[in-house]
């Protein structure tokens, strides 16, 4: 029996208009009606969460979300955090460098914004600002405070420059902090112990919750980690191949109500 669902965003809660359809909403009622955990897992600032989680109650008592890929666990009712794992400045300064080095535009976040380091603002910093309606600034990095506490920086380019990127990535930073690919054009930049998988494992523990009665749903690179720890694990139609490998199970694609589907078949029936 499935007590808690661990459901990845983009790409896989919406669909490619960036909707919640009225079939997924239903199912996710449904589960949650039938007290399965619901807790959207996502690699989205907290501050792009909020939405989703207001129009799917997912509010309430014993209401938690997992964000920027792991970084934050935090009680959706209170606003407690369960588990944070974060960058300092420190970090910052030596992962502009390196993105200097490979000639990659790059942005990071604190607790409620979005900066970008460069004076000319990479389109993939305004369309991250526009997806997950947080604010964004121009904030050179030798101007960032001293404490500020960073969940996640990205490197940000066209699919085909970001992979040669990644193909030169020092030995060193693939070493120091967790990298994963988001989407053809993020790749993420985390606490070396962050991953979806760390977080759903560390919540389920702590609600006294199995391995064997986690479900989690996704369709990219930072889903992995979760799908391969759940014990019902679903790739997406439309999730990479790499994804679909370690799943336990393939559903529909985001524009076909996968996420209804898996949850019907699995959780209601």
């Amino acid at each position: 029996m499935i007590k808690l669902i661990a459901i990845d965003i983009d790409g896989t809660l919406l669909n490619d208009k960036h909707e919640v359809t009225d079939e997924v909403q239903q199912a996710l009622h449904a589960a949650k009606q039938k007290g399965v955990k619901v807790v959207l897992c996502t690699g989205r600032p907290i501050g792009g969460v909020k939405q989703y989680l207001d129009a799917l109650n997912l509010t309430e008592d014993g209401d938690f979300v997992i964000a920027y890929n792991g970084a934050l666990v935090q009680n959706a009712h209170t606003n407690e955090v369960v588990s944070e794992l974060t960058l300092e400045n420190k970090d910052l300064q030596t992962i502009y460098n390196i993105s200097k080095e490979l000639n990659t535009p790059m942005h990071y976040f604190d607790s409620a914004n979005l900066y970008s380091p460069n004076r000319q603002i990479s389109e993939y910093t305004v369309l991250e600002s526009y997806l997950t309606t947080v604010p964004l600034s121009y904030m050179p990095v030798d101007e960032a405070p001293e404490d500020i506490i960073i969940p996640k920086m990205m490197f940000i380019d066209k699919p085909e420059t970001l992979d040669q990127t990644i193909a030169n990535i020092p030995a060193e930073m693939k070493d120091n902090y967790m990298l994963v690919k988001s989407s053809p054009f993020f790749l993420e930049i985390l606490n070396p112990n962050v991953s979806k998988g760390n977080a759903v494992k560390l919540l389920a523990e702590t609600l006294g919750i199995k391995q064997e009665e986690v479900m989690a749903i996704g369709d990219n690179g930072n889903d992995v980690t979760m799908v391969q720890f759940a014990g019902c694990g679903v790739a997406m139609g439309n999730a990479i191949p790499e994804l679909k490998e370690v799943a336990n199970h393939i559903t529909a694609t985001n524009n076909e109500d996968g996420v209804a589907k898996a949850i019907n078949e699995f959780v209601l029936q």
